[in-house]
């Protein structure tokens, strides 16, 4: 570095003169110092020195800046810069300090304070080394060589720009001719084929990392790496021998293990994985197999129960096959392995044996003790064929019904049965050897109970029958039906018909409907209650049996007034209160306090009358009053009160001036009210707005109404109808020749009214 102006340093040398006219400056090299110095003295870095000084002593060199004083120290007079302790270039690589030249007599400074450095120079101090062993990887059994396993990396402390102190190289010192490394890389190759994972499995390889590119005097260092080989599915299964043999006793339980077989493989986990299978037909049909996923055993089960003395030996055909095949290792052959497993049945003594699972038997009804129902049948199944002996369950509840014969198996009743008591009997069979009483075998018996025609018919209904009073000649009063307590054959069709032994009801007659149901008809009108009410009608059923049997039932009719709601009929009054219940001084106490009710009410409204204000209170209170009036009219029956015709017909209403709240005197109507049709009334031309006006005109002029306003509803009905009027009012009275008989329909409110326009009584008719 050279600054123009001033003096120059030059390291270990004197300045010179470099042009004609005198300069100044300071020139010097980088200084380096070598690490690591184990000499006595101190090592020697550098010389500082300026053109100023002509070797007189009279300047001062002066040291500042990082280890000035403590590491590195200078020669005032001569400038040399010596370094008194051993530096390492790992902690720390180069060093920042400030020179300054002074005149020792003045202390002024002759150059100015110049920066330089001095570095730290490497040398091989540090060995590489492996910061994350050691390692543990693993790499498939049975892979190709160069398989990649794991990459390893060394670092070196050491400066890499630096000559050769941080260049590695990787080597192998352990786990050849096995495994390999990359020198530059570090990377672990499989070096040998078909390595099999169950001859050796695990291996340790050591890999050394040495400085110096490996040359003679670099420092080394090694990690270890423990390689696995894993598993891959290379090895088939194999039983260890061709054929086995097993006893099994003919006694084993269907769906039981009875024995079991294992094929080996060498391999692991999935690849060791066996499916195994039946594959004749003889053995497959009378055992299962299947496997274990822990032990991995073949587990033999029964399917069907074996029989000593039918087969006493099977052959089965085992076949073991791997369920995960790598198709890599196909060349090896197939993945399977069989064997030949002989099962040998035992004999053992077994229970007897029913011919069949359940019976089904059947008996006719009220057949007398000790009839045959029908036979069971059991056999020794062992080859000695010992005999059997029969006998019931007695630990069934209820009477016992049946009894079986110990040495034949026939079962017969012990009482007469009823098949509407209990169609079906359930009862169990035991069997067992004279030889081996333990033995025990159970069989389910149902026998079917037969019905026979042993019960007649009756009516459906106990209920009674109710008759209108309204009731026609011809009229179907209900419709009956018969039960039967035999089954469908015997009690489905059904005849009826009156007893012939008694007279011919005047009142009531029975039709055969032929659909197993029997109509009432009533035989005559106008039934009352109160002339009689009971009446009694016996009818006779027939059933469809073999042979048939008939019964006489009574039904009991009774007569009411009824109201009706489409088909359904109710009795009211009596037959109400009967059915709730009620006693005769019961309906007393009911209706004596509706009487004292209604009088109450009657005293309260009089006394409200009596009390009733006067209209205009006085005549000093001269004010509009509003009043009000709660007395109610005549009604319909007070037609005398006002004139409805003057509404009808305005023109005659000019002729009567008579005061309308003046009631005249009434005419009498005897005799029984009669229905007349009104023709058409003719109306004059006059318009109802007017007619109006002109009776509001006359109701204010009129000085004999009371002084306050009313309210006058004219019911005028306008003109222009073409159907005129429907009022009976002076119409002329004609007998109608209508038919009222639909009035004994609508009920006891309207039976009057059915009575007076009713035809005459009709004569009773057969």
């Amino acid at each position: 570095l050279s600054l123009p102006g001033n003096p120059e340093w030059l390291p270990g040398l004197t300045s010179t003169e470099v042009h004609h006219r005198p300069k100044r400056g300071w020139i010097w090299n980088q200084f380096f110092v070598l690490e690591e110095h184990m000499g006595p003295d101190a090592q020697y870095v550098g010389k500082l020195h300026s053109n100023s000084d002509k070797g007189d002593g009279s300047v001062r060199y002066i040291l500042s800046g990082e280890g000035a004083g403590t590491i590195f120290i200078i020669d005032e007079v001569t400038g040399d810069i010596h370094a008194t302790k051993s530096l390492d270039r790992e902690r720390k690589t180069h060093y920042v300090l400030h020179a300054q030249a002074l005149d020792r007599n003045t202390e002024e400074a002759l150059e100015p304070k110049s920066e330089f450095i001095i570095k730290v120079q490497d040398i091989n101090d540090n060995a590489p080394k492996f910061p994350d062993g050691p390692f543990v990887a693993s790499v498939p059994e049975m892979s190709e060589v160069g398989t990649s396993v794991l990459q390893v990396t060394a670092t070196d402390a050491d400066d890499p720009t630096y000559g050769n102190s941080a260049r590695i190289v990787y080597s192998i010192l352990q786990g050849q001719p096995y495994f390999s490394v990359d020198p530059k890389t570090g990377i672990i190759r499989t070096a040998l084929a078909n390595m099999d994972r169950e001859a050796r499995e695990h291996y340790t390889v050591v890999i050394q990392a040495k400085d110096m590119a490996g040359q003679v005097g670099g420092l080394s260092g090694s990690t270890t790496i423990n390689i696995t080989l894993t598993d891959v599915n290379d090895n088939p299964p194999k039983f260890p021998q061709k054929n086995y043999q097993l006893y099994v006793p003919e006694s084993a339980q269907v769906g039981k293990p009875v024995g079991k077989i294992k094929a080996n493989d060498e391999d692991l986990g999935v690849n060791a994985d066996i499916r195994y299978s039946i594959i004749n037909s003889e053995g497959a049909n009378m055992f299962s197999i299947s496997a274990d996923r822990d032990t991995r055993e073949g587990i033999i089960s029964l399917k069907k129960p074996l029989n000593f003395e039918r087969k006493k030996t099977y052959t089965l055909n085992i076949e073991g096959v791997n369920t995960h095949v790598d198709p890599r290792f196909s060349y090896l052959g197939s993945f399977k392995d069989t064997a030949t497993l002989k099962i040998t049945v035992g004999d053992v003594d077994e229970a007897p044996v029913f011919s069949m699972d359940y019976y089904i038997m059947d008996v006719y009804e009220n057949s007398p003790s000790g009839t045959e129902v029908g036979a069971v049948t059991a056999r020794d199944p062992d080859s000695r064929n010992s005999h059997v002996r029969y006998f019931l369950d007695r630990k069934e509840e209820g009477i016992n019904y049946f009894r079986v014969d110990e040495y034949s198996g026939v079962i017969y009743t012990t009482l007469p049965l009823d098949r509407e008591d209990m169609p079906w009997h359930n009862i169990t069979v035991m069997a067992s050897e004279v030889d081996n009483p333990s033995l025990l075998s159970h069989v389910p018996v149902t026998v079917q109970v037969l019905d026979v025609n042993d019960n007649p018919p009756e009516i459906a209904t106990d209920e009674e029958v109710i008759v209108c009073e309204s009731s026609r000649p011809g009229q179907v009063i209900q419709t009956v039906t018969a039960v039967d307590k035999d089954d469908f054959a015997n009690g489905q069709r059904f005849s009826f018909a009156s007893p012939s032994q008694l007279p011919v009801n005047p009142n009531f007659t029975l039709k055969d409907n032929e659909d197993s149901t029997a109509s009432i008809i009533a035989r005559r009108r106008r039934f009352n209650h109160l002339t009689q009410e009971l009446y009694e009608l016996p009818i006779v059923v027939w059933d469809g049996g073999e042979p048939s049997l008939s019964g006489t039932s009574t039904l009991t009719l009774r007569v009411c007034p009824c109201q009706r709601h489409g088909r359904i009929r109710m009795c009211q009054g009596e037959a109400f209160l009967s059915s709730a219940g009620l006693s005769t001084g019961a309906l007393i106490a009911i209706l004596l306090c509706i009487v004292i009710l209604l009088a109450i009410v009657v005293l309260f409204i009089t006394l409200r009358r009596s009390k009733k204000e006067p209209l205009i209170i006085s005549e000093e209170d001269i004010r509009e009053n509003v009043v009000t009036y709660d007395d109610e009219g005549g009604g319909e029956e007070d037609t005398e009160a006002f004139d409805i015709i003057a509404l009808r017909n305005p023109a005659a209403a000019e002729e009567l001036k008579f005061r309308r709240d003046i009631r005249p005197e009434g005419r009498k109507h005897c005799g029984p009210p009669r229905i007349h049709r009104s023709p058409s009334v003719e109306l004059d031309e006059v318009d109802v707005h007017e007619f109006i006006k002109q009776k509001l005109v006359e109701a204010d002029m009129d000085t004999s109404v009371p002084p306050y306003d009313s309210l006058q509803t004219y019911a005028y009905e306008g003109q222009g109808s073409p159907t005129g009027s429907i009022s009976p009012l002076d119409s002329p009275g004609t007998h109608s020749e209508q038919d009222f008989n639909y009035l004994d329909d609508w009920g006891p409110q309207f039976q009057k009214l059915a009575e007076l326009y009713g035809d005459p009584e009709s004569d009773v008719t057969t």
